[in-house]
């Protein structure tokens, strides 16, 4: 882990032309938050943007690089992951409102070099892209990188076309959730190619120049990549920076807290048509006998609420960054979470956006204890949060892993019996048990929800 720093947050930057201090103030739990992630060396540095209406402030923790006292600022540019698919189903919409697209047209018709898979007679749409519908799988299995530290950085359009060529779907588009990033990055694909650029001139053209956003781009010149904060894993050692070809459409870009906030008024103040139809709900995804939790997504924005306070959000996360953007839906609010370390901040971003709403905001974080290896068997098993998300749990040669619909495992640790927390993100699974003491469901927590699932036989 890093060393502990002593000097963490970086005075209020007001970016309204207002004075600091009218700019919105960071709540003091999520101030206290964040200072204790990077003083435990959970988070290299920290960027908090807060934007109230038509003001906003810029909050930093830690280090903008290693062995510098500075602490990073609105100008500090970090990779924002998949945030990135916002802007991908942001140029769809664009595309759309013009006339160019429709959401229920077949990619093919965009991409008629491309072989496209189908199933049954059904073709995948663009739509069924942009909402995680396409029946796709997360990644490409013909991803070989040279350079597992830089992972997208080899697969180009040569790739992504050879593996749609032989790729078989296992299920019909349009009939399950699944997030992938390759039905993300043939988005970008098909948007490119219907605008006749490539995916960072369409983004520069229609999104990035429009809103002033200077320091944001997918290559960027060597002045811009500069200011990148080195990424970190989540054990503290430095990280190498992601670089995308064909699947850029799915996490490629860079920006800074500045040109975020940019992006994140432009839906709150004055929401385009192309803006309007991106929040749009087009899929329900879960809580459908109601409580809070993901209902659902509109393209790529993820549509929750918190006791009864609707919201819109994305995360991300590369090899040594992770990212939250979100603001209301009454357009009061919004927040940008920006690290440069691999670790989970949804709760962080969820915990600014909405004061209060996480209880506790700031606890302790629980500790590790020991269980018989023995024990661990009577976990495993599949867990239906909803009808098309599923917990996966097994006994690894560590402990038990956890998967979930659409997603990699992860280690989770036992803080108590039947009680289980990650370490990769901020969220807790507690197993329920019936009158005879055998496990019959689970409780995932997570950012204020509380989402149960039954044991699938």
């Amino acid at each position: 882990m890093p060393p502990r720093l002593r000097t963490l947050l970086l005075p209020i930057l007001s970016l309204s032309g207002a004075a600091a201090l009218a700019a919105p103030t960071l709540d003091a739990a999520m101030r206290e938050r964040a200072e204790n992630l990077v003083r435990d060396g959970k988070h290299a540095s920290l960027v908090i943007a807060v934007i109230d209406g038509k003001d906003s402030a810029v909050y930093g923790f830690g280090r903008a690089r290693p062995g510098d006292s500075g602490v990073p600022d609105a100008d500090t540019v970090y990779e924002i992951g998949s945030v990135t698919k916002t802007m991908t189903g942001l140029l769809l919409a664009d595309a759309v409102v013009a006339g160019k697209a429709r959401l229920d047209q077949p990619v093919a018709e965009l991409l008629p070099a491309y072989a496209i898979p189908g199933l049954a007679g059904q073709q995948i749409t663009v739509g069924q892209l942009a909402t995680q519908f396409s029946g796709l799988p997360r990644l490409p299995a013909n991803l070989a990188p040279a350079d597992m530290r830089n992972p997208y950085a080899g697969y180009g359009e040569t790739q992504l076309r050879t593996f749609l060529a032989g790729h078989t779907l296992t299920r019909a588009p349009g009939a399950a959730y699944e997030y992938s990033n390759l039905a993300y990055g043939l988005l970008g694909t098909a948007m490119a190619t219907q605008a006749n650029m490539s995916y960072e001139e369409l983004l520069q053209a229609r999104i990035f120049r429009p809103l002033g956003m200077v320091s944001t781009f997918t290559a960027g010149t060597p002045a811009l990549r500069a200011r990148l904060a080195p990424g970190h894993l989540a054990d503290g050692k430095l990280a190498a920076n992601w670089d995308f070809q064909a699947i850029a459409g799915a996490g490629a870009v860079r920006s800074s807290a500045r040109d975020m906030i940019a992006y994140m008024q432009s839906y709150m103040r004055s929401a385009s048509p192309a803006q309007q139809l991106a929040v749009q709900p087009q899929r329900m995804l879960a809580g459908e006998g109601g409580g809070d939790g993901v209902k659902r997504i509109g393209l790529a924005w993820m549509l929750d609420q918190v006791k009864g306070r609707p919201f819109a959000w994305h995360n991300g996360q590369t090899g040594g960054y992770a990212s939250f953007a979100g603001y209301t839906l009454d357009g009061k609010r919004g927040v940008v979470v920006l690290s440069s370390t691999a670790c989970d901040v949804d709760g962080l971003g969820v915990g600014v956006l909405l004061p209060g709403s996480l209880s506790p905001p700031n606890g302790p974080a629980p500790k590790e204890i020991a269980i018989d290896p023995a024990e661990l068997a009577q976990y495993a098993g599949q867990y239906a949060l909803a009808p098309t998300f599923v917990l996966r749990v097994r006994q690894g040669p560590d402990g038990l892993l956890v998967g979930a619909t659409g997603q990699p495992e992860a280690p989770v640790y036992a803080s108590a019996k039947d009680t289980f927390f990650y370490k990769v993100v901020e969220a807790q699974l507690v197993f329920q048990r019936d009158a005879q003491g055998a496990v019959t469901g689970v409780v995932l927590h997570q950012n204020g929800h509380a989402l149960p699932g039954k044991r699938k036989p």
